[in-house]
């Protein structure tokens, strides 16, 4: 039997039964604050709106977007270059940022930066491949800024090792992330679900023979990132170069520079402003496509491409599940957020090949407002504007 609404409504209505609770004004109907947040609560109850994990909530004003790649390597651990020869080689080819990420070696950038670095226009900043091992595992993470050198921390299973390595890594002040995580086949979605602590992983690694798209029954990273995303577990998608070898310029066998990178949103080019926009999700990941325009907000993800000649696109819009919420073939897209997707992330496919990934935003829908309280509210506001309107009647000429 459905209960009756009374109970939960004898106290509103005695409220608005009090002389002073309502002014007189007949404007009150439209105009006045508690009209409003009544009016507010009752829509609430009939419409759930969705809430979100981590709005992005910094304002667009000020801001700049910076390209950059976090994974390079040179002669300190098994590049093929100098440090020198690497930051020449992305500071000529028009990138804002670079991470030297030797394995196991803190490369110096102090030199580097006063002989390359120029106020938003060049950064290099220090980081390390924190290169561990678990059997026949190989377990990467690199440390972005750390203070000082990581030493693999070793452990009793794959999660074990990454967790340990992701917590040493932020304890050196460094900002870890997740490395080609199908590299050898050494990190599966299990895995990399349970580590903590880690906003960050790779969605896309330029290296030959890392597996991005999986095989043999282990999935490819964006079905795994799907997955976990699902799980409600949130973590951030980069694509990264892994460069070793700058002296066989347009070798696809071998791990070349230019294939993937971030491009960050950010206040200033200062290491802790990129990096903390990169935890944050202000970016995306690109292996050639560029934006000209992204807005990622509580309503919706808006997303404009800048068109290459002879380009055409596609811009996907995905949710829980790995479902497939929306596709647009213009270069300007849009999505509008309902409250039931999981989550909401983007990506563009080029006609070429080339892709880029929008971060993902987690949407959770209110719970349900009881049905009497939704219909107390209903009432409250409905006598309300009642009683105004009988007062403007007898306060006619």
């Amino acid at each position: 039997m459905r209960r009756p609404v009374t109970r939960p409504l004898l106290p509103l209505l005695y409220a608005v039964r009090v002389r002073r609770v309502l002014p007189a004004d007949p404007r009150f109907i439209m105009t006045s604050p508690i009209h409003q947040i009544m009016c507010a609560l009752s829509a609430a109850a009939l419409f759930p709106v969705a809430t979100f994990a981590q709005p992005r909530s910094m304002p667009a004003d000020g801001l700049r977007w910076y390209k950059g790649n976090t994974h390079a390597h040179t002669l300190n651990s098994d590049g093929d270059s100098t440090p020198d020869e690497v930051v020449r080689w992305y500071r000529e080819h028009a990138y804002r940022f670079l991470v030297l990420t030797d394995h196991n070696f803190l490369t110096s950038v102090d030199g580097l930066n006063s002989l390359h670095g120029a106020d938003e226009r060049f950064l290099v900043i220090k980081g390390e491949e924190v290169t561990d091992t678990f059997g026949d595992k190989s377990l990467h993470i690199n440390g972005l800024d750390v203070a000082r050198t990581v030493e693999p921390q070793g452990g009793k299973s794959v999660v074990e090792v990454l967790q340990r390595n992701v917590d040493a890594i932020r304890q050196a002040n460094g900002i870890p992330h997740i490395n080609h995580p199908n590299f050898r086949w050494s990190i599966g979605r299990p895995e990399l679900q349970q580590v903590r602590n880690n906003r960050l992983f790779e969605v896309y690694n330029g290296h030959p023979t890392v597996n991005n798209l999986g095989g043999g029954g282990v999935p490819g990273l964006e079905e795994a990132w799907d997955a976990i995303l699902s799980a409600g577990v949130l973590l951030y998608g980069i694509a990264v170069d892994d460069a070793h070898t700058f002296k066989q310029p347009g070798n696809p066998d071998v791990a070349g520079p230019g294939r993937g990178w971030v491009v960050v949103r950010a206040p200033r080019l200062e290491a802790r402003a990129l990096l903390e926009s990169l935890e944050r999700g202000d970016f995306y990941a690109s292996t050639g496509v560029e934006l000209q325009e992204l807005d990622v907000s509580a309503e919706r993800v808006r997303i404009a491409v800048r068109p290459a000649p002879s380009s055409r696109y596609r811009v996907q819009f995905i949710g829980k599940g790995g479902t497939l919420l929306q596709e647009s073939t213009e270069v300007n897209a849009s999505y509008t957020v309902t409250g039931g997707e999981g989550y909401v992330r983007a990506r563009v496919l080029e006609s070429n090949g080339r892709m880029a990934w929008i971060q993902p935003v987690m949407v959770r829908a209110r719970p349900p407002i009881h049905e009497d309280v939704a219909l107390s509210l209903f009432a409250v506001v409905a006598i309300g504007t009642m009683i105004q309107w009988r007062r403007r009647e007898r306060n006619r000429p």
